[in-house]
Formats: C-alpha cells, sequence, structure tokens
C-alpha cells in the first residue's frame, strides 16, 4: 500500500513538471479521485457498481469464504457448497464416482487455501489449487477443483446477479440440446414421450467382450441398435458408448457393423491411454468417435486434438477442471473443429454447470444427463421438445430443495467388480 501511495505522488509531480501547471491542473480532480478510489491489493472493492449503489450486498465490498461444507448425496454424488460472510452460497460437485470419501478429503485439504479469500478470482484460485499441488492433474485434484470451480463461479454470478453464462460472454444460444440413457426400444419411447430426441446406449452383450469376440457377438450387438434406430426412428439421434471395455480388435468390426444405422457417434471405443489406437479407429470409419470422461485437463485434450483421435469431445466438468478449464478445452477444439458434448451420469449441480458452459460457447453439441433435479433442486429442469432453455436465475441457476434431500443424504457406493465368467479374470465394466 505504500509504494502504491508513493507511486501515485510521483506520478502527479511527473504530470506537472511535463504539462506544467495549468495543463495539469485540467486532470488533477480525475488523479485524485483515482486515489481516493485505491483499494490496495483487492482489485473487487469499490469497483462493482451501478451508479453509487452495488447491484448486490457484498458486490462492491470486501467478500471473503467463511467455509466449504461437502455431503455426501444419493445415489452416488458428492455436493459442496462454499459459504462466504456476504451470505452468499456457492455449489459444486467435487466427485470421482467411487472415491467419495477422498474427495471430501481432498476438499478438505484445499480448505486452508480458500478460507479468507474472495471467491470472485475464479481462474487466480484455479491456478493456486492446480499449480501449487506440485504434482499436477491426476483425477482426484482436478475433480475437487472441479467442484470448487463451478461453486466459485456460482457465487459470482450470484454476486453480479447475472447467469454464469453472461459472465463468459454467452448466451450463444438459446436453450441446450441434452439426451437420455435407453438400452431398449421401449425405454427410447419412453424418454421420447418424456420430450427427449437424443439418446445414448451401450453395446449389448450377454457377458463382457473378449479380446477377439465371434461373428455371433458382433451380429447381436448390431441387431440391438437396429432396434433402438427402428423405434427411435431417422430424425433421433443415439450415440453408442463402448465405454472403454472393448479390445481394438473388436472394436473396428463392431464399428463397422453399425455404420448402416449411423450413430451419433461412437464413445470410447477403447480406453484412452494410447491415443495412438483411437486415432487408428478414427481414421477407419467415417462415424464421429468421441472420447473424454477419463482425460483430465487441457494437456490432457491436447494429444486427442492433434492426432485427430476423436472429432467429439467429453470432457467431465466434475472431473475435466470446472467450467474454467472445460471452456479452454472447447476453444482448443474449435480449431480442430471438433463439438463439445459434456460427460454427465452425476447431479444436477454437474448439470447446471454444462448448461452455463453450453450457452458460453459456440462447439456445443449435446449434454449427458441422468436426473434433471427432481428431488433436489426446488426448480427441476425441464426438457421441451429435446432441449432445456437456459436459466435465467444468477450463478449457476439452481437451489437446493434441503427438505427433499433429506433422506438422500450419505451412501457408500462403490465401483464395478467385473470378472471373466470363464476364466475369472479381471475385465472392464
Amino acid at each position: 500500500m505504500r509504494e502504491r501511495k508513493s507511486f501515485l505522488r510521483h506520478r502527479r509531480a511527473f504530470l506537472f513538471s511535463v504539462l506544467g501547471a495549468t495543463s495539469a491542473s485540467a486532470v488533477l480532480p480525475l488523479l485524485l479521485a483515482e486515489e481516493k478510489e485505491d483499494t490496495g491489493s483487492d482489485p473487487y472493492v469499490g469497483r462493482v457498481k451501478t451508479g453509487r449503489r452495488a447491484i448486490v450486498k457484498g458486490a462492491g465490498r470486501e467478500v471473503r469464504i467463511t467455509k466449504l461444507e461437502t455431503m455426501l448425496v444419493r445415489p452416488r454424488w458428492l455436493f459442496l457448497k462454499v459459504h462466504t460472510d456476504a451470505g452468499i452460497v456457492g455449489l459444486g460437485e467435487p466427485i470421482l464416482e467411487g472415491r467419495a470419501h477422498t474427495c471430501a478429503a481432498a476438499v478438505k485439504e484445499l480448505e486452508p487455501y480458500l478460507i479468507g479469500k474472495d471467491p470472485r478470482a475464479v481462474v487466480h484460485h484455479w491456478q493456486a489449487m492446480y499449480r501449487h499441488a506440485f504434482y499436477r492433474g491426476g483425477p482426484i485434484l482436478t475433480s475437487v477443483i472441479s467442484g470448487i470451480d463451478m461453486a466459485l463461479w456460482d457465487i459470482k454470478g450470484k454476486l453480479l446477479g447475472v447467469p454464469v453464462y453472461e459472465l463468459l460472454g454467452g448466451p450463444t444460444r438459446n436453450r441446450v440440446r441434452v439426451y437420455a440413457h435407453a438400452s431398449s426400444p421401449e425405454a427410447i419411447r419412453r424418454r421420447a414421450e418424456e420430450g427427449f430426441t437424443a439418446f445414448k446406449t451401450g453395446v449389448f452383450k450377454k457377458r463382457p467382450a473378449k479380446i477377439v469376440e465371434t461373428p455371433g457377438f458382433i451380429e447381436r450387438a448390431a441387431d440391438a441398435f437396429a432396434a433402438l434406430r427402428e423405434a427411435a426412428g431417422k430424425e433421433a439421434d443415439i450415440g453408442i458408448d463402448f465405454h472403454g471395455a472393448i479390445s481394438p480388435q473388436t472394436a473396428k468390426l463392431l464399428i463397422k457393423a453399425l455404420e448402416p444405422y449411423q450413430p451419433m457417434f461412437v464413445e470410447e471405443p477403447v480406453q484412452c491411454q494410447n491415443v495412438d489406437v483411437m486415432a487408428d479407429i478414427a481414421r477407419g470409419t467415417h462415424l464421429p468417435i468421441a472420447t473424454g470422461e477419463r482425460i483430465f485437463t487441457k494437456w490432457g485434450f491436447r494429444e486427442i486434438l492433434e492426432k485427430r483421435a476423436a472429432s467429439i469431445l467429453q470432457p467431465d466438468l466434475c472431473h475435466a477442471g470446472g467450467i474454467t478449464e472445460v471452456r479452454l478445452i472447447a476453444g482448443m477444439a474449435e480449431a480442430y473443429y471438433a463439438a463439445i458434448a459434456p460427460h454427465n451420469p452425476l447431479g444436477p449441480i454437474s448439470l447446471a454447470a454444462g448448461i452455463q458452459l453450453a450457452a458460453s460457447i459456440p462447439n456445443f453439441l449435446c449434454q449427458e444427463q441422468v436426473s434433471l433435479g427432481e428431488g433436489y433442486l426446488k426448480k427441476p429442469f425441464k426438457v421441451r421438445g429435446g432441449y432445456i432453455d437456459l436459466p435465467k436465475g444468477p450463478g449457476l441457476g439452481v437451489e437446493l430443495d434441503e427438505d427433499a434431500m433429506a433422506d438422500k443424504i450419505g451412501h457408500a457406493w462403490e465401483n464395478h467388480q467385473t470378472y471373466d465368467e470363464d476364466d475369472g479374470s479381471v475385465v472392464d465394466w
């Protein structure tokens, strides 16, 4: 502060010496007003105003984080509340499936950094949490940062009284397309009646896929998808998720068999660790390849784009780095003419974050969801003609229904453990 005041005094003296007393006197009131408004190290205090009055309580004064509160929520989620001394609470989902307790502990470890900080410096806090870890990235750290990032954007939007997409330069659209999961023709028809026009299914199989599969396996999987296509019609979209559980040897055969039915995308045709293998599969088909749920940060997606291993990226806003990072990933993807279809098999806070992102980027395709918020949100999302209208509320635009959630607190969900029934070896689920 002392150095700042000294700088301002020297600047006044310099202007008087260069301009002369008469000319410098004309700008002196402006200089004095700027010096009077100076707030030292906090770039927000006194800055966010409309006329003489702050937009909302806390927007034009210091705001500090006071507490981070996590809640295990059924079926397998972890919700986060970031409390502030302005009475504003931000919501996020800092969860990695099957590691809810680990993520809650990791939030606690980041609490000493965040307590007392101004929540509005969202990108600065992202950088600090990520880079000060020394060992950067990984699913736990980036999932926890993702949930905190959502909550900080929520707080900032609430303080300013606008949706997050307005802070990100949006909207780029006035509604967001969403898709539903469906594994049978009956489910397709049921979800269509609920308003969906896009769907996703898995590979039909009576047992886990082997490294080299039989013609019968390929035929049954293709026939099952054909039945879904018939139920949905030619104007609907159906993605198919291989879930990284199909070997490269079998994936090529299966993709070829699916081509006549034109899936919207083939998701995770193989595991994502070897990008060259996925790129080889992508070059062998005209169907869009999608991946991203197990890839973290812009650095993880860089190689996918450079090697053209996928034309549809599916970053999960709960894992890949939150709104801050996924927006950057979307910008990288745009340069490669790749689309963004955020992964989300999690809760309604994650969905709310995905909708805010979709509303602010140009290359959005479709948003996954498994819960529109019934029993969790005061105002659940509604699907109309395959789309959700952009929320108008501030921040993420959602409020938790604490009363409805009372019987959903706590869970002990674990990842599936699957084995080959013929020889007992471990297989992917």
